[in-house]
């Protein structure tokens, strides 16, 4: 709590100004792999009950991804009514989970002895112990001791939460609350603190949960994608009309938390198959790796030529094999970031998540141009939600020009809208998925004008496709 404090008293949040899609698409990548791997680990101590159960979990893990994943992508297609699509896109997950946990009771499933959910007494800890921690029968060696282990806390808990916040409130989102960087970690600090007095997890932002929400808050339409001779082809892209900015759907969910602690309640939580906790891990792995830019870049380099297309922006680099050597950057973070966490040094991962952003900030402009910065890179957010902290690191704003290091002279704004609508290079004629928008236009132009000026910048012919996010609401 002291440390949070701390750092927001001094304005340590300043420091995202440096933060880029180079090291948030690394953690995120990180965290991804992280739920796949819960989930696998999961799966094998299904072994301890028998082959049968086991099997049968592994059946319906794989069931709850497929299905939640097809829910997923519904919402961006044209079948059914617009409100039938965004209440399964919604809904579609918990709705699964639900369904699975009573799917293993059918037939001659239910003779087989699968492990559930455990849980404790209704409002009761799970150890044998009171509520309040008796910090003051803790040695004063032993919190000396504790003092090193804090403060890696507390630099994960300051990168996690930021980036989350960041991600939550990207440059895809036309916002109009400004954010509160120094205010949330003042805020967490004190979360954190009384967390630690009553001995529960600490809370705080996460990835890929955080994006998601605002994806959940987002009001969306389907435009007509035209061509350049004006003429509808007859695709259609998603495009985000507005978000609905509030502070109840986080209050909701607080309570709903606190809620499933009575004794109803945890009754319902240790009927779910720890087969079906593996799939949401599952889901939530693959939802969060296939809206990551490093997989984005990743297809567009397995990608047959013949089918990539002039428009999308990784085409314009000239050094083909700097897309390779950014990827390889990317994974190398990833892979130091993992490895470190499966050992006993697990600890000490946020130190390396930290070190990605002056390798960013000050290492790789000496080894990629700005313009290749620009297209393989972009600012996490907007100008406008950045502007607490001082804006995007080398952007103007006002003389509209983005400057972030390489040898090629500043990035101008139209090549920054390029990075907004394409997010680190997503090609025209992948997957249906939410269009970004420009932070420079998502408070001002309407939709058909965006339309017009992304076909003047790209010459697209196809519909753009386009990943969406989510905007936490935390108090601001």
């Amino acid at each position: 709590m002291i440390m949070h404090w701390a750092l927001a008293v001094t304005n340590s949040c300043n420091a995202l100004t440096y933060v880029t899609r180079f090291s948030c698409d690394i953690f995120g990548f990180y965290v991804a792999f992280i739920y796949l791997q819960k989930g696998i680990q999961v799966l094998t101590r299904q072994w301890e009950s028998g082959d049968a159960a086991a099997y049968l979990s592994i059946v319906v893990a794989l069931l709850v991804l497929m299905v939640a994943y097809l829910c997923g992508l519904l919402g961006g297609t044209s079948l059914f009514q617009s409100y039938v699509r965004k209440f399964i896109e919604d809904y579609g997950t918990p709705l699964t989970i639900i369904f699975f946990t009573g799917f293993v009771h059918i037939g001659k499933m239910s003779n087989v002895d699968i492990q559930t959910l455990p849980t404790s007494k209704a409002f009761l800890p799970t150890q044998d112990r009171s509520w309040f921690v008796h910090f003051w029968n803790i040695d004063v060696g032993d919190i000396f001791i504790a003092i090193p282990f804090a403060i890696l806390l507390t630099i994960l808990f300051w990168f996690d939460h930021n980036v989350s916040s960041l991600m939550a409130q990207g440059t895809e989102f036309p916002l109009r609350k400004p954010a509160g960087f120094h205010w949330d970690i003042f805020l967490l600090g004190l979360t954190t603190g009384v967390a630690g007095l009553l001995g529960i997890p600490f809370p705080n932002g996460l990835i890929p949960q955080a994006p998601f929400h605002t994806n959940s808050l987002c009001v969306t339409r389907q435009v007509s994608n035209e061509s350049e001779a004006g003429e509808a082809k007859g695709h259609t892209v998603r495009v985000v009309d507005h978000v609905v900015e509030q502070r109840v759907s986080n209050l909701a969910q607080g309570i709903l938390t606190l809620g499933t602690m009575s004794g109803p309640l945890l009754i319902v939580l240790h009927l779910i198959p720890n087969g079906v906790l593996a799939g949401l891990f599952f889901v939530m792995g693959v939802q969060a790796l296939e809206v990551n830019g490093v997989t984005l870049k990743m297809l567009y380099l397995a990608r047959d030529r013949s089918f990539t297309t002039a428009a999308d922006p990784l085409s314009r680099i000239q050094r083909k094999e700097a897309v390779w050597y950014f990827v390889a950057l990317e994974l190398l973070g990833f892979g130091a970031t993992f490895a470190i966490t499966q050992t006993i040094a697990a600890i000490g991962f946020p130190i390396i998540i930290l070190l990605l952003i002056p390798v960013r900030t000050f290492l790789l402009p000496k080894y990629f141009t700005r313009e290749e910065l620009g297209i393989l890179d972009a600012p996490t957010a907007s100008p406008f939600t950045m502007e607490s902290v001082g804006g995007n690191f080398g952007e103007d704003v006002d003389g509209l020009q983005v400057g972030t290091g390489g040898t090629n002279g500043p990035i101008s704004s139209d090549r920054l809208d390029v990075e907004d609508w394409t997010e680190r290079g997503e090609a025209a004629g992948d997957q249906p998925r939410m269009r970004r928008r420009s932070s420079y236009q998502s408070r001002r132009d309407d939709i058909q004008e965006e339309s017009h000026e992304l076909q003047q910048m790209h010459g697209s012919r196809g519909a753009l496709s386009h990943r969406s996010g989510s905007r936490s609401s935390r108090p601001r």
